[in-house]
């Protein structure tokens, strides 16, 4: 047997559906049986299986229990469980997708519906890990930034927040600024490949010293690569134009206005707040309304102005994330 072949847990206390089901999935996975809810809740802890077809009506414990508690227990509540059952009405399937249920099957099967829904249904679980796994890599690669800088983990995470507040506020949608959150955190990764006689001098940098500083950006890029996914791709696009300014005036390719990417021009704003209203061993924190002042002033010149004017519209959520999220 493959090792990556998918284990489906089949639960029902009628054998003749149990038997019904192995005749249509035996070929392409490895099947574990249960005959009521108990068991199928140990072979769930004990064996992990990638997916779960769960009968409703059964002897003792029934199918919408057995999910309740599938769904409570954070070892077992990652595994999507279709339905597999008698019960066609629409209730029957509104309490079975309230429960958790990624699918409904009525008896009795069709068995292309029955392959098609596994194998669609697998094919999601694989596609969040990838997500997941890219996920753990961008966090896992700002902390790395944050080990060689004089920022702290806080800053990190208050200024994600800040940057998918602002987009949202601008107009961006859920899933873009959810991304948006996700990425900011890379966007010093290039400081990686800073010396540290540079990144942690604690006076102001010479001329030769600037100049490397300003590296970073372009280091940021080509360490994370061009990966194609939607989360690294903007992790990419903010490494490398953070640092650029409405006016054309920043680095490292001076871009100006909408020529830097707005995932870009939101961080700035963000990064920026952060980092004037925190304390750092080379200045104290600004208090909030000189900083504010500042972003303000600096519309149309360093920020977008229209980002600006989001940014103040949620300037008490984003408040709320420094007050939640505070240097230790």
């Amino acid at each position: 047997m493959l090792s990556d072949t998918k284990t489906l847990l089949l639960v029902d206390d009628e054998p003749a559906n149990l038997q019904v089901l192995r005749n249509i999935l035996s070929d392409q996975y490895r099947l574990l049986f249960a005959k009521d809810g108990e068991r199928a809740l140990e072979l769930a802890r004990s064996e992990k299986p990638n997916l779960i077809l769960l009968d409703v009506m059964m002897p003792g414990m029934s199918g919408y229990t057995v999910c309740e508690n599938l769904k409570a227990e954070s070892r077992t509540s990652g595994v999507p469980v279709i339905f597999v059952t008698a019960l066609s009405g629409p209730d029957d399937e509104n309490r079975g997708f309230e429960l958790g249920a990624v699918d409904y099957i009525t008896k009795p099967v069709n068995a292309a519906i029955v392959r098609a829904r596994v194998k669609t249904h697998l094919s999601l679980v694989r596609m969040d890990e990838l997500v997941n796994t890219r996920l753990s890599v961008v966090q896992r690669l700002g902390r790395a930034a944050e080990y060689k800088d004089n920022e702290t983990g806080m800053h990190v995470i208050r200024m994600s927040h800040f940057s998918r507040l602002i987009a949202l506020e601008a107009g961006f949608g859920e899933i873009w600024s959810d991304t948006l959150l996700n990425a900011a955190p890379m966007h010093d990764v290039g400081k990686i490949g800073i010396p540290d006689a540079i990144l942690q001098k604690p006076g102001k940098l010479d001329q030769d010293e600037w100049e490397v500083m300003q590296t970073h950006p372009a280091i940021g890029a080509e360490i994370i690569g061009d990966d194609g996914s939607s989360l690294l791709d903007m992790a990419r696009e903010v490494a490398l134009n953070h640092h650029e300014k409405w006016d054309g005036s920043g680095y490292p390719k001076g871009l100006k206005g909408t020529d830097i990417p707005v995932s870009a021009r939101i961080v700035a704003l963000a990064d920026v707040f952060d980092a004037l209203t925190s304390e750092r061993p080379y200045k104290s924190a600004w208090p909030t309304d000189k900083a504010t002042g500042l972003i303000r002033e600096q519309a149309g010149k360093h920020f977008d102005p229209d980002l600006v004017e989001a940014f103040f519209q949620c300037l008490p959520e984003v408040l709320e994330i420094r007050k939640k999220w505070q240097d230790a």
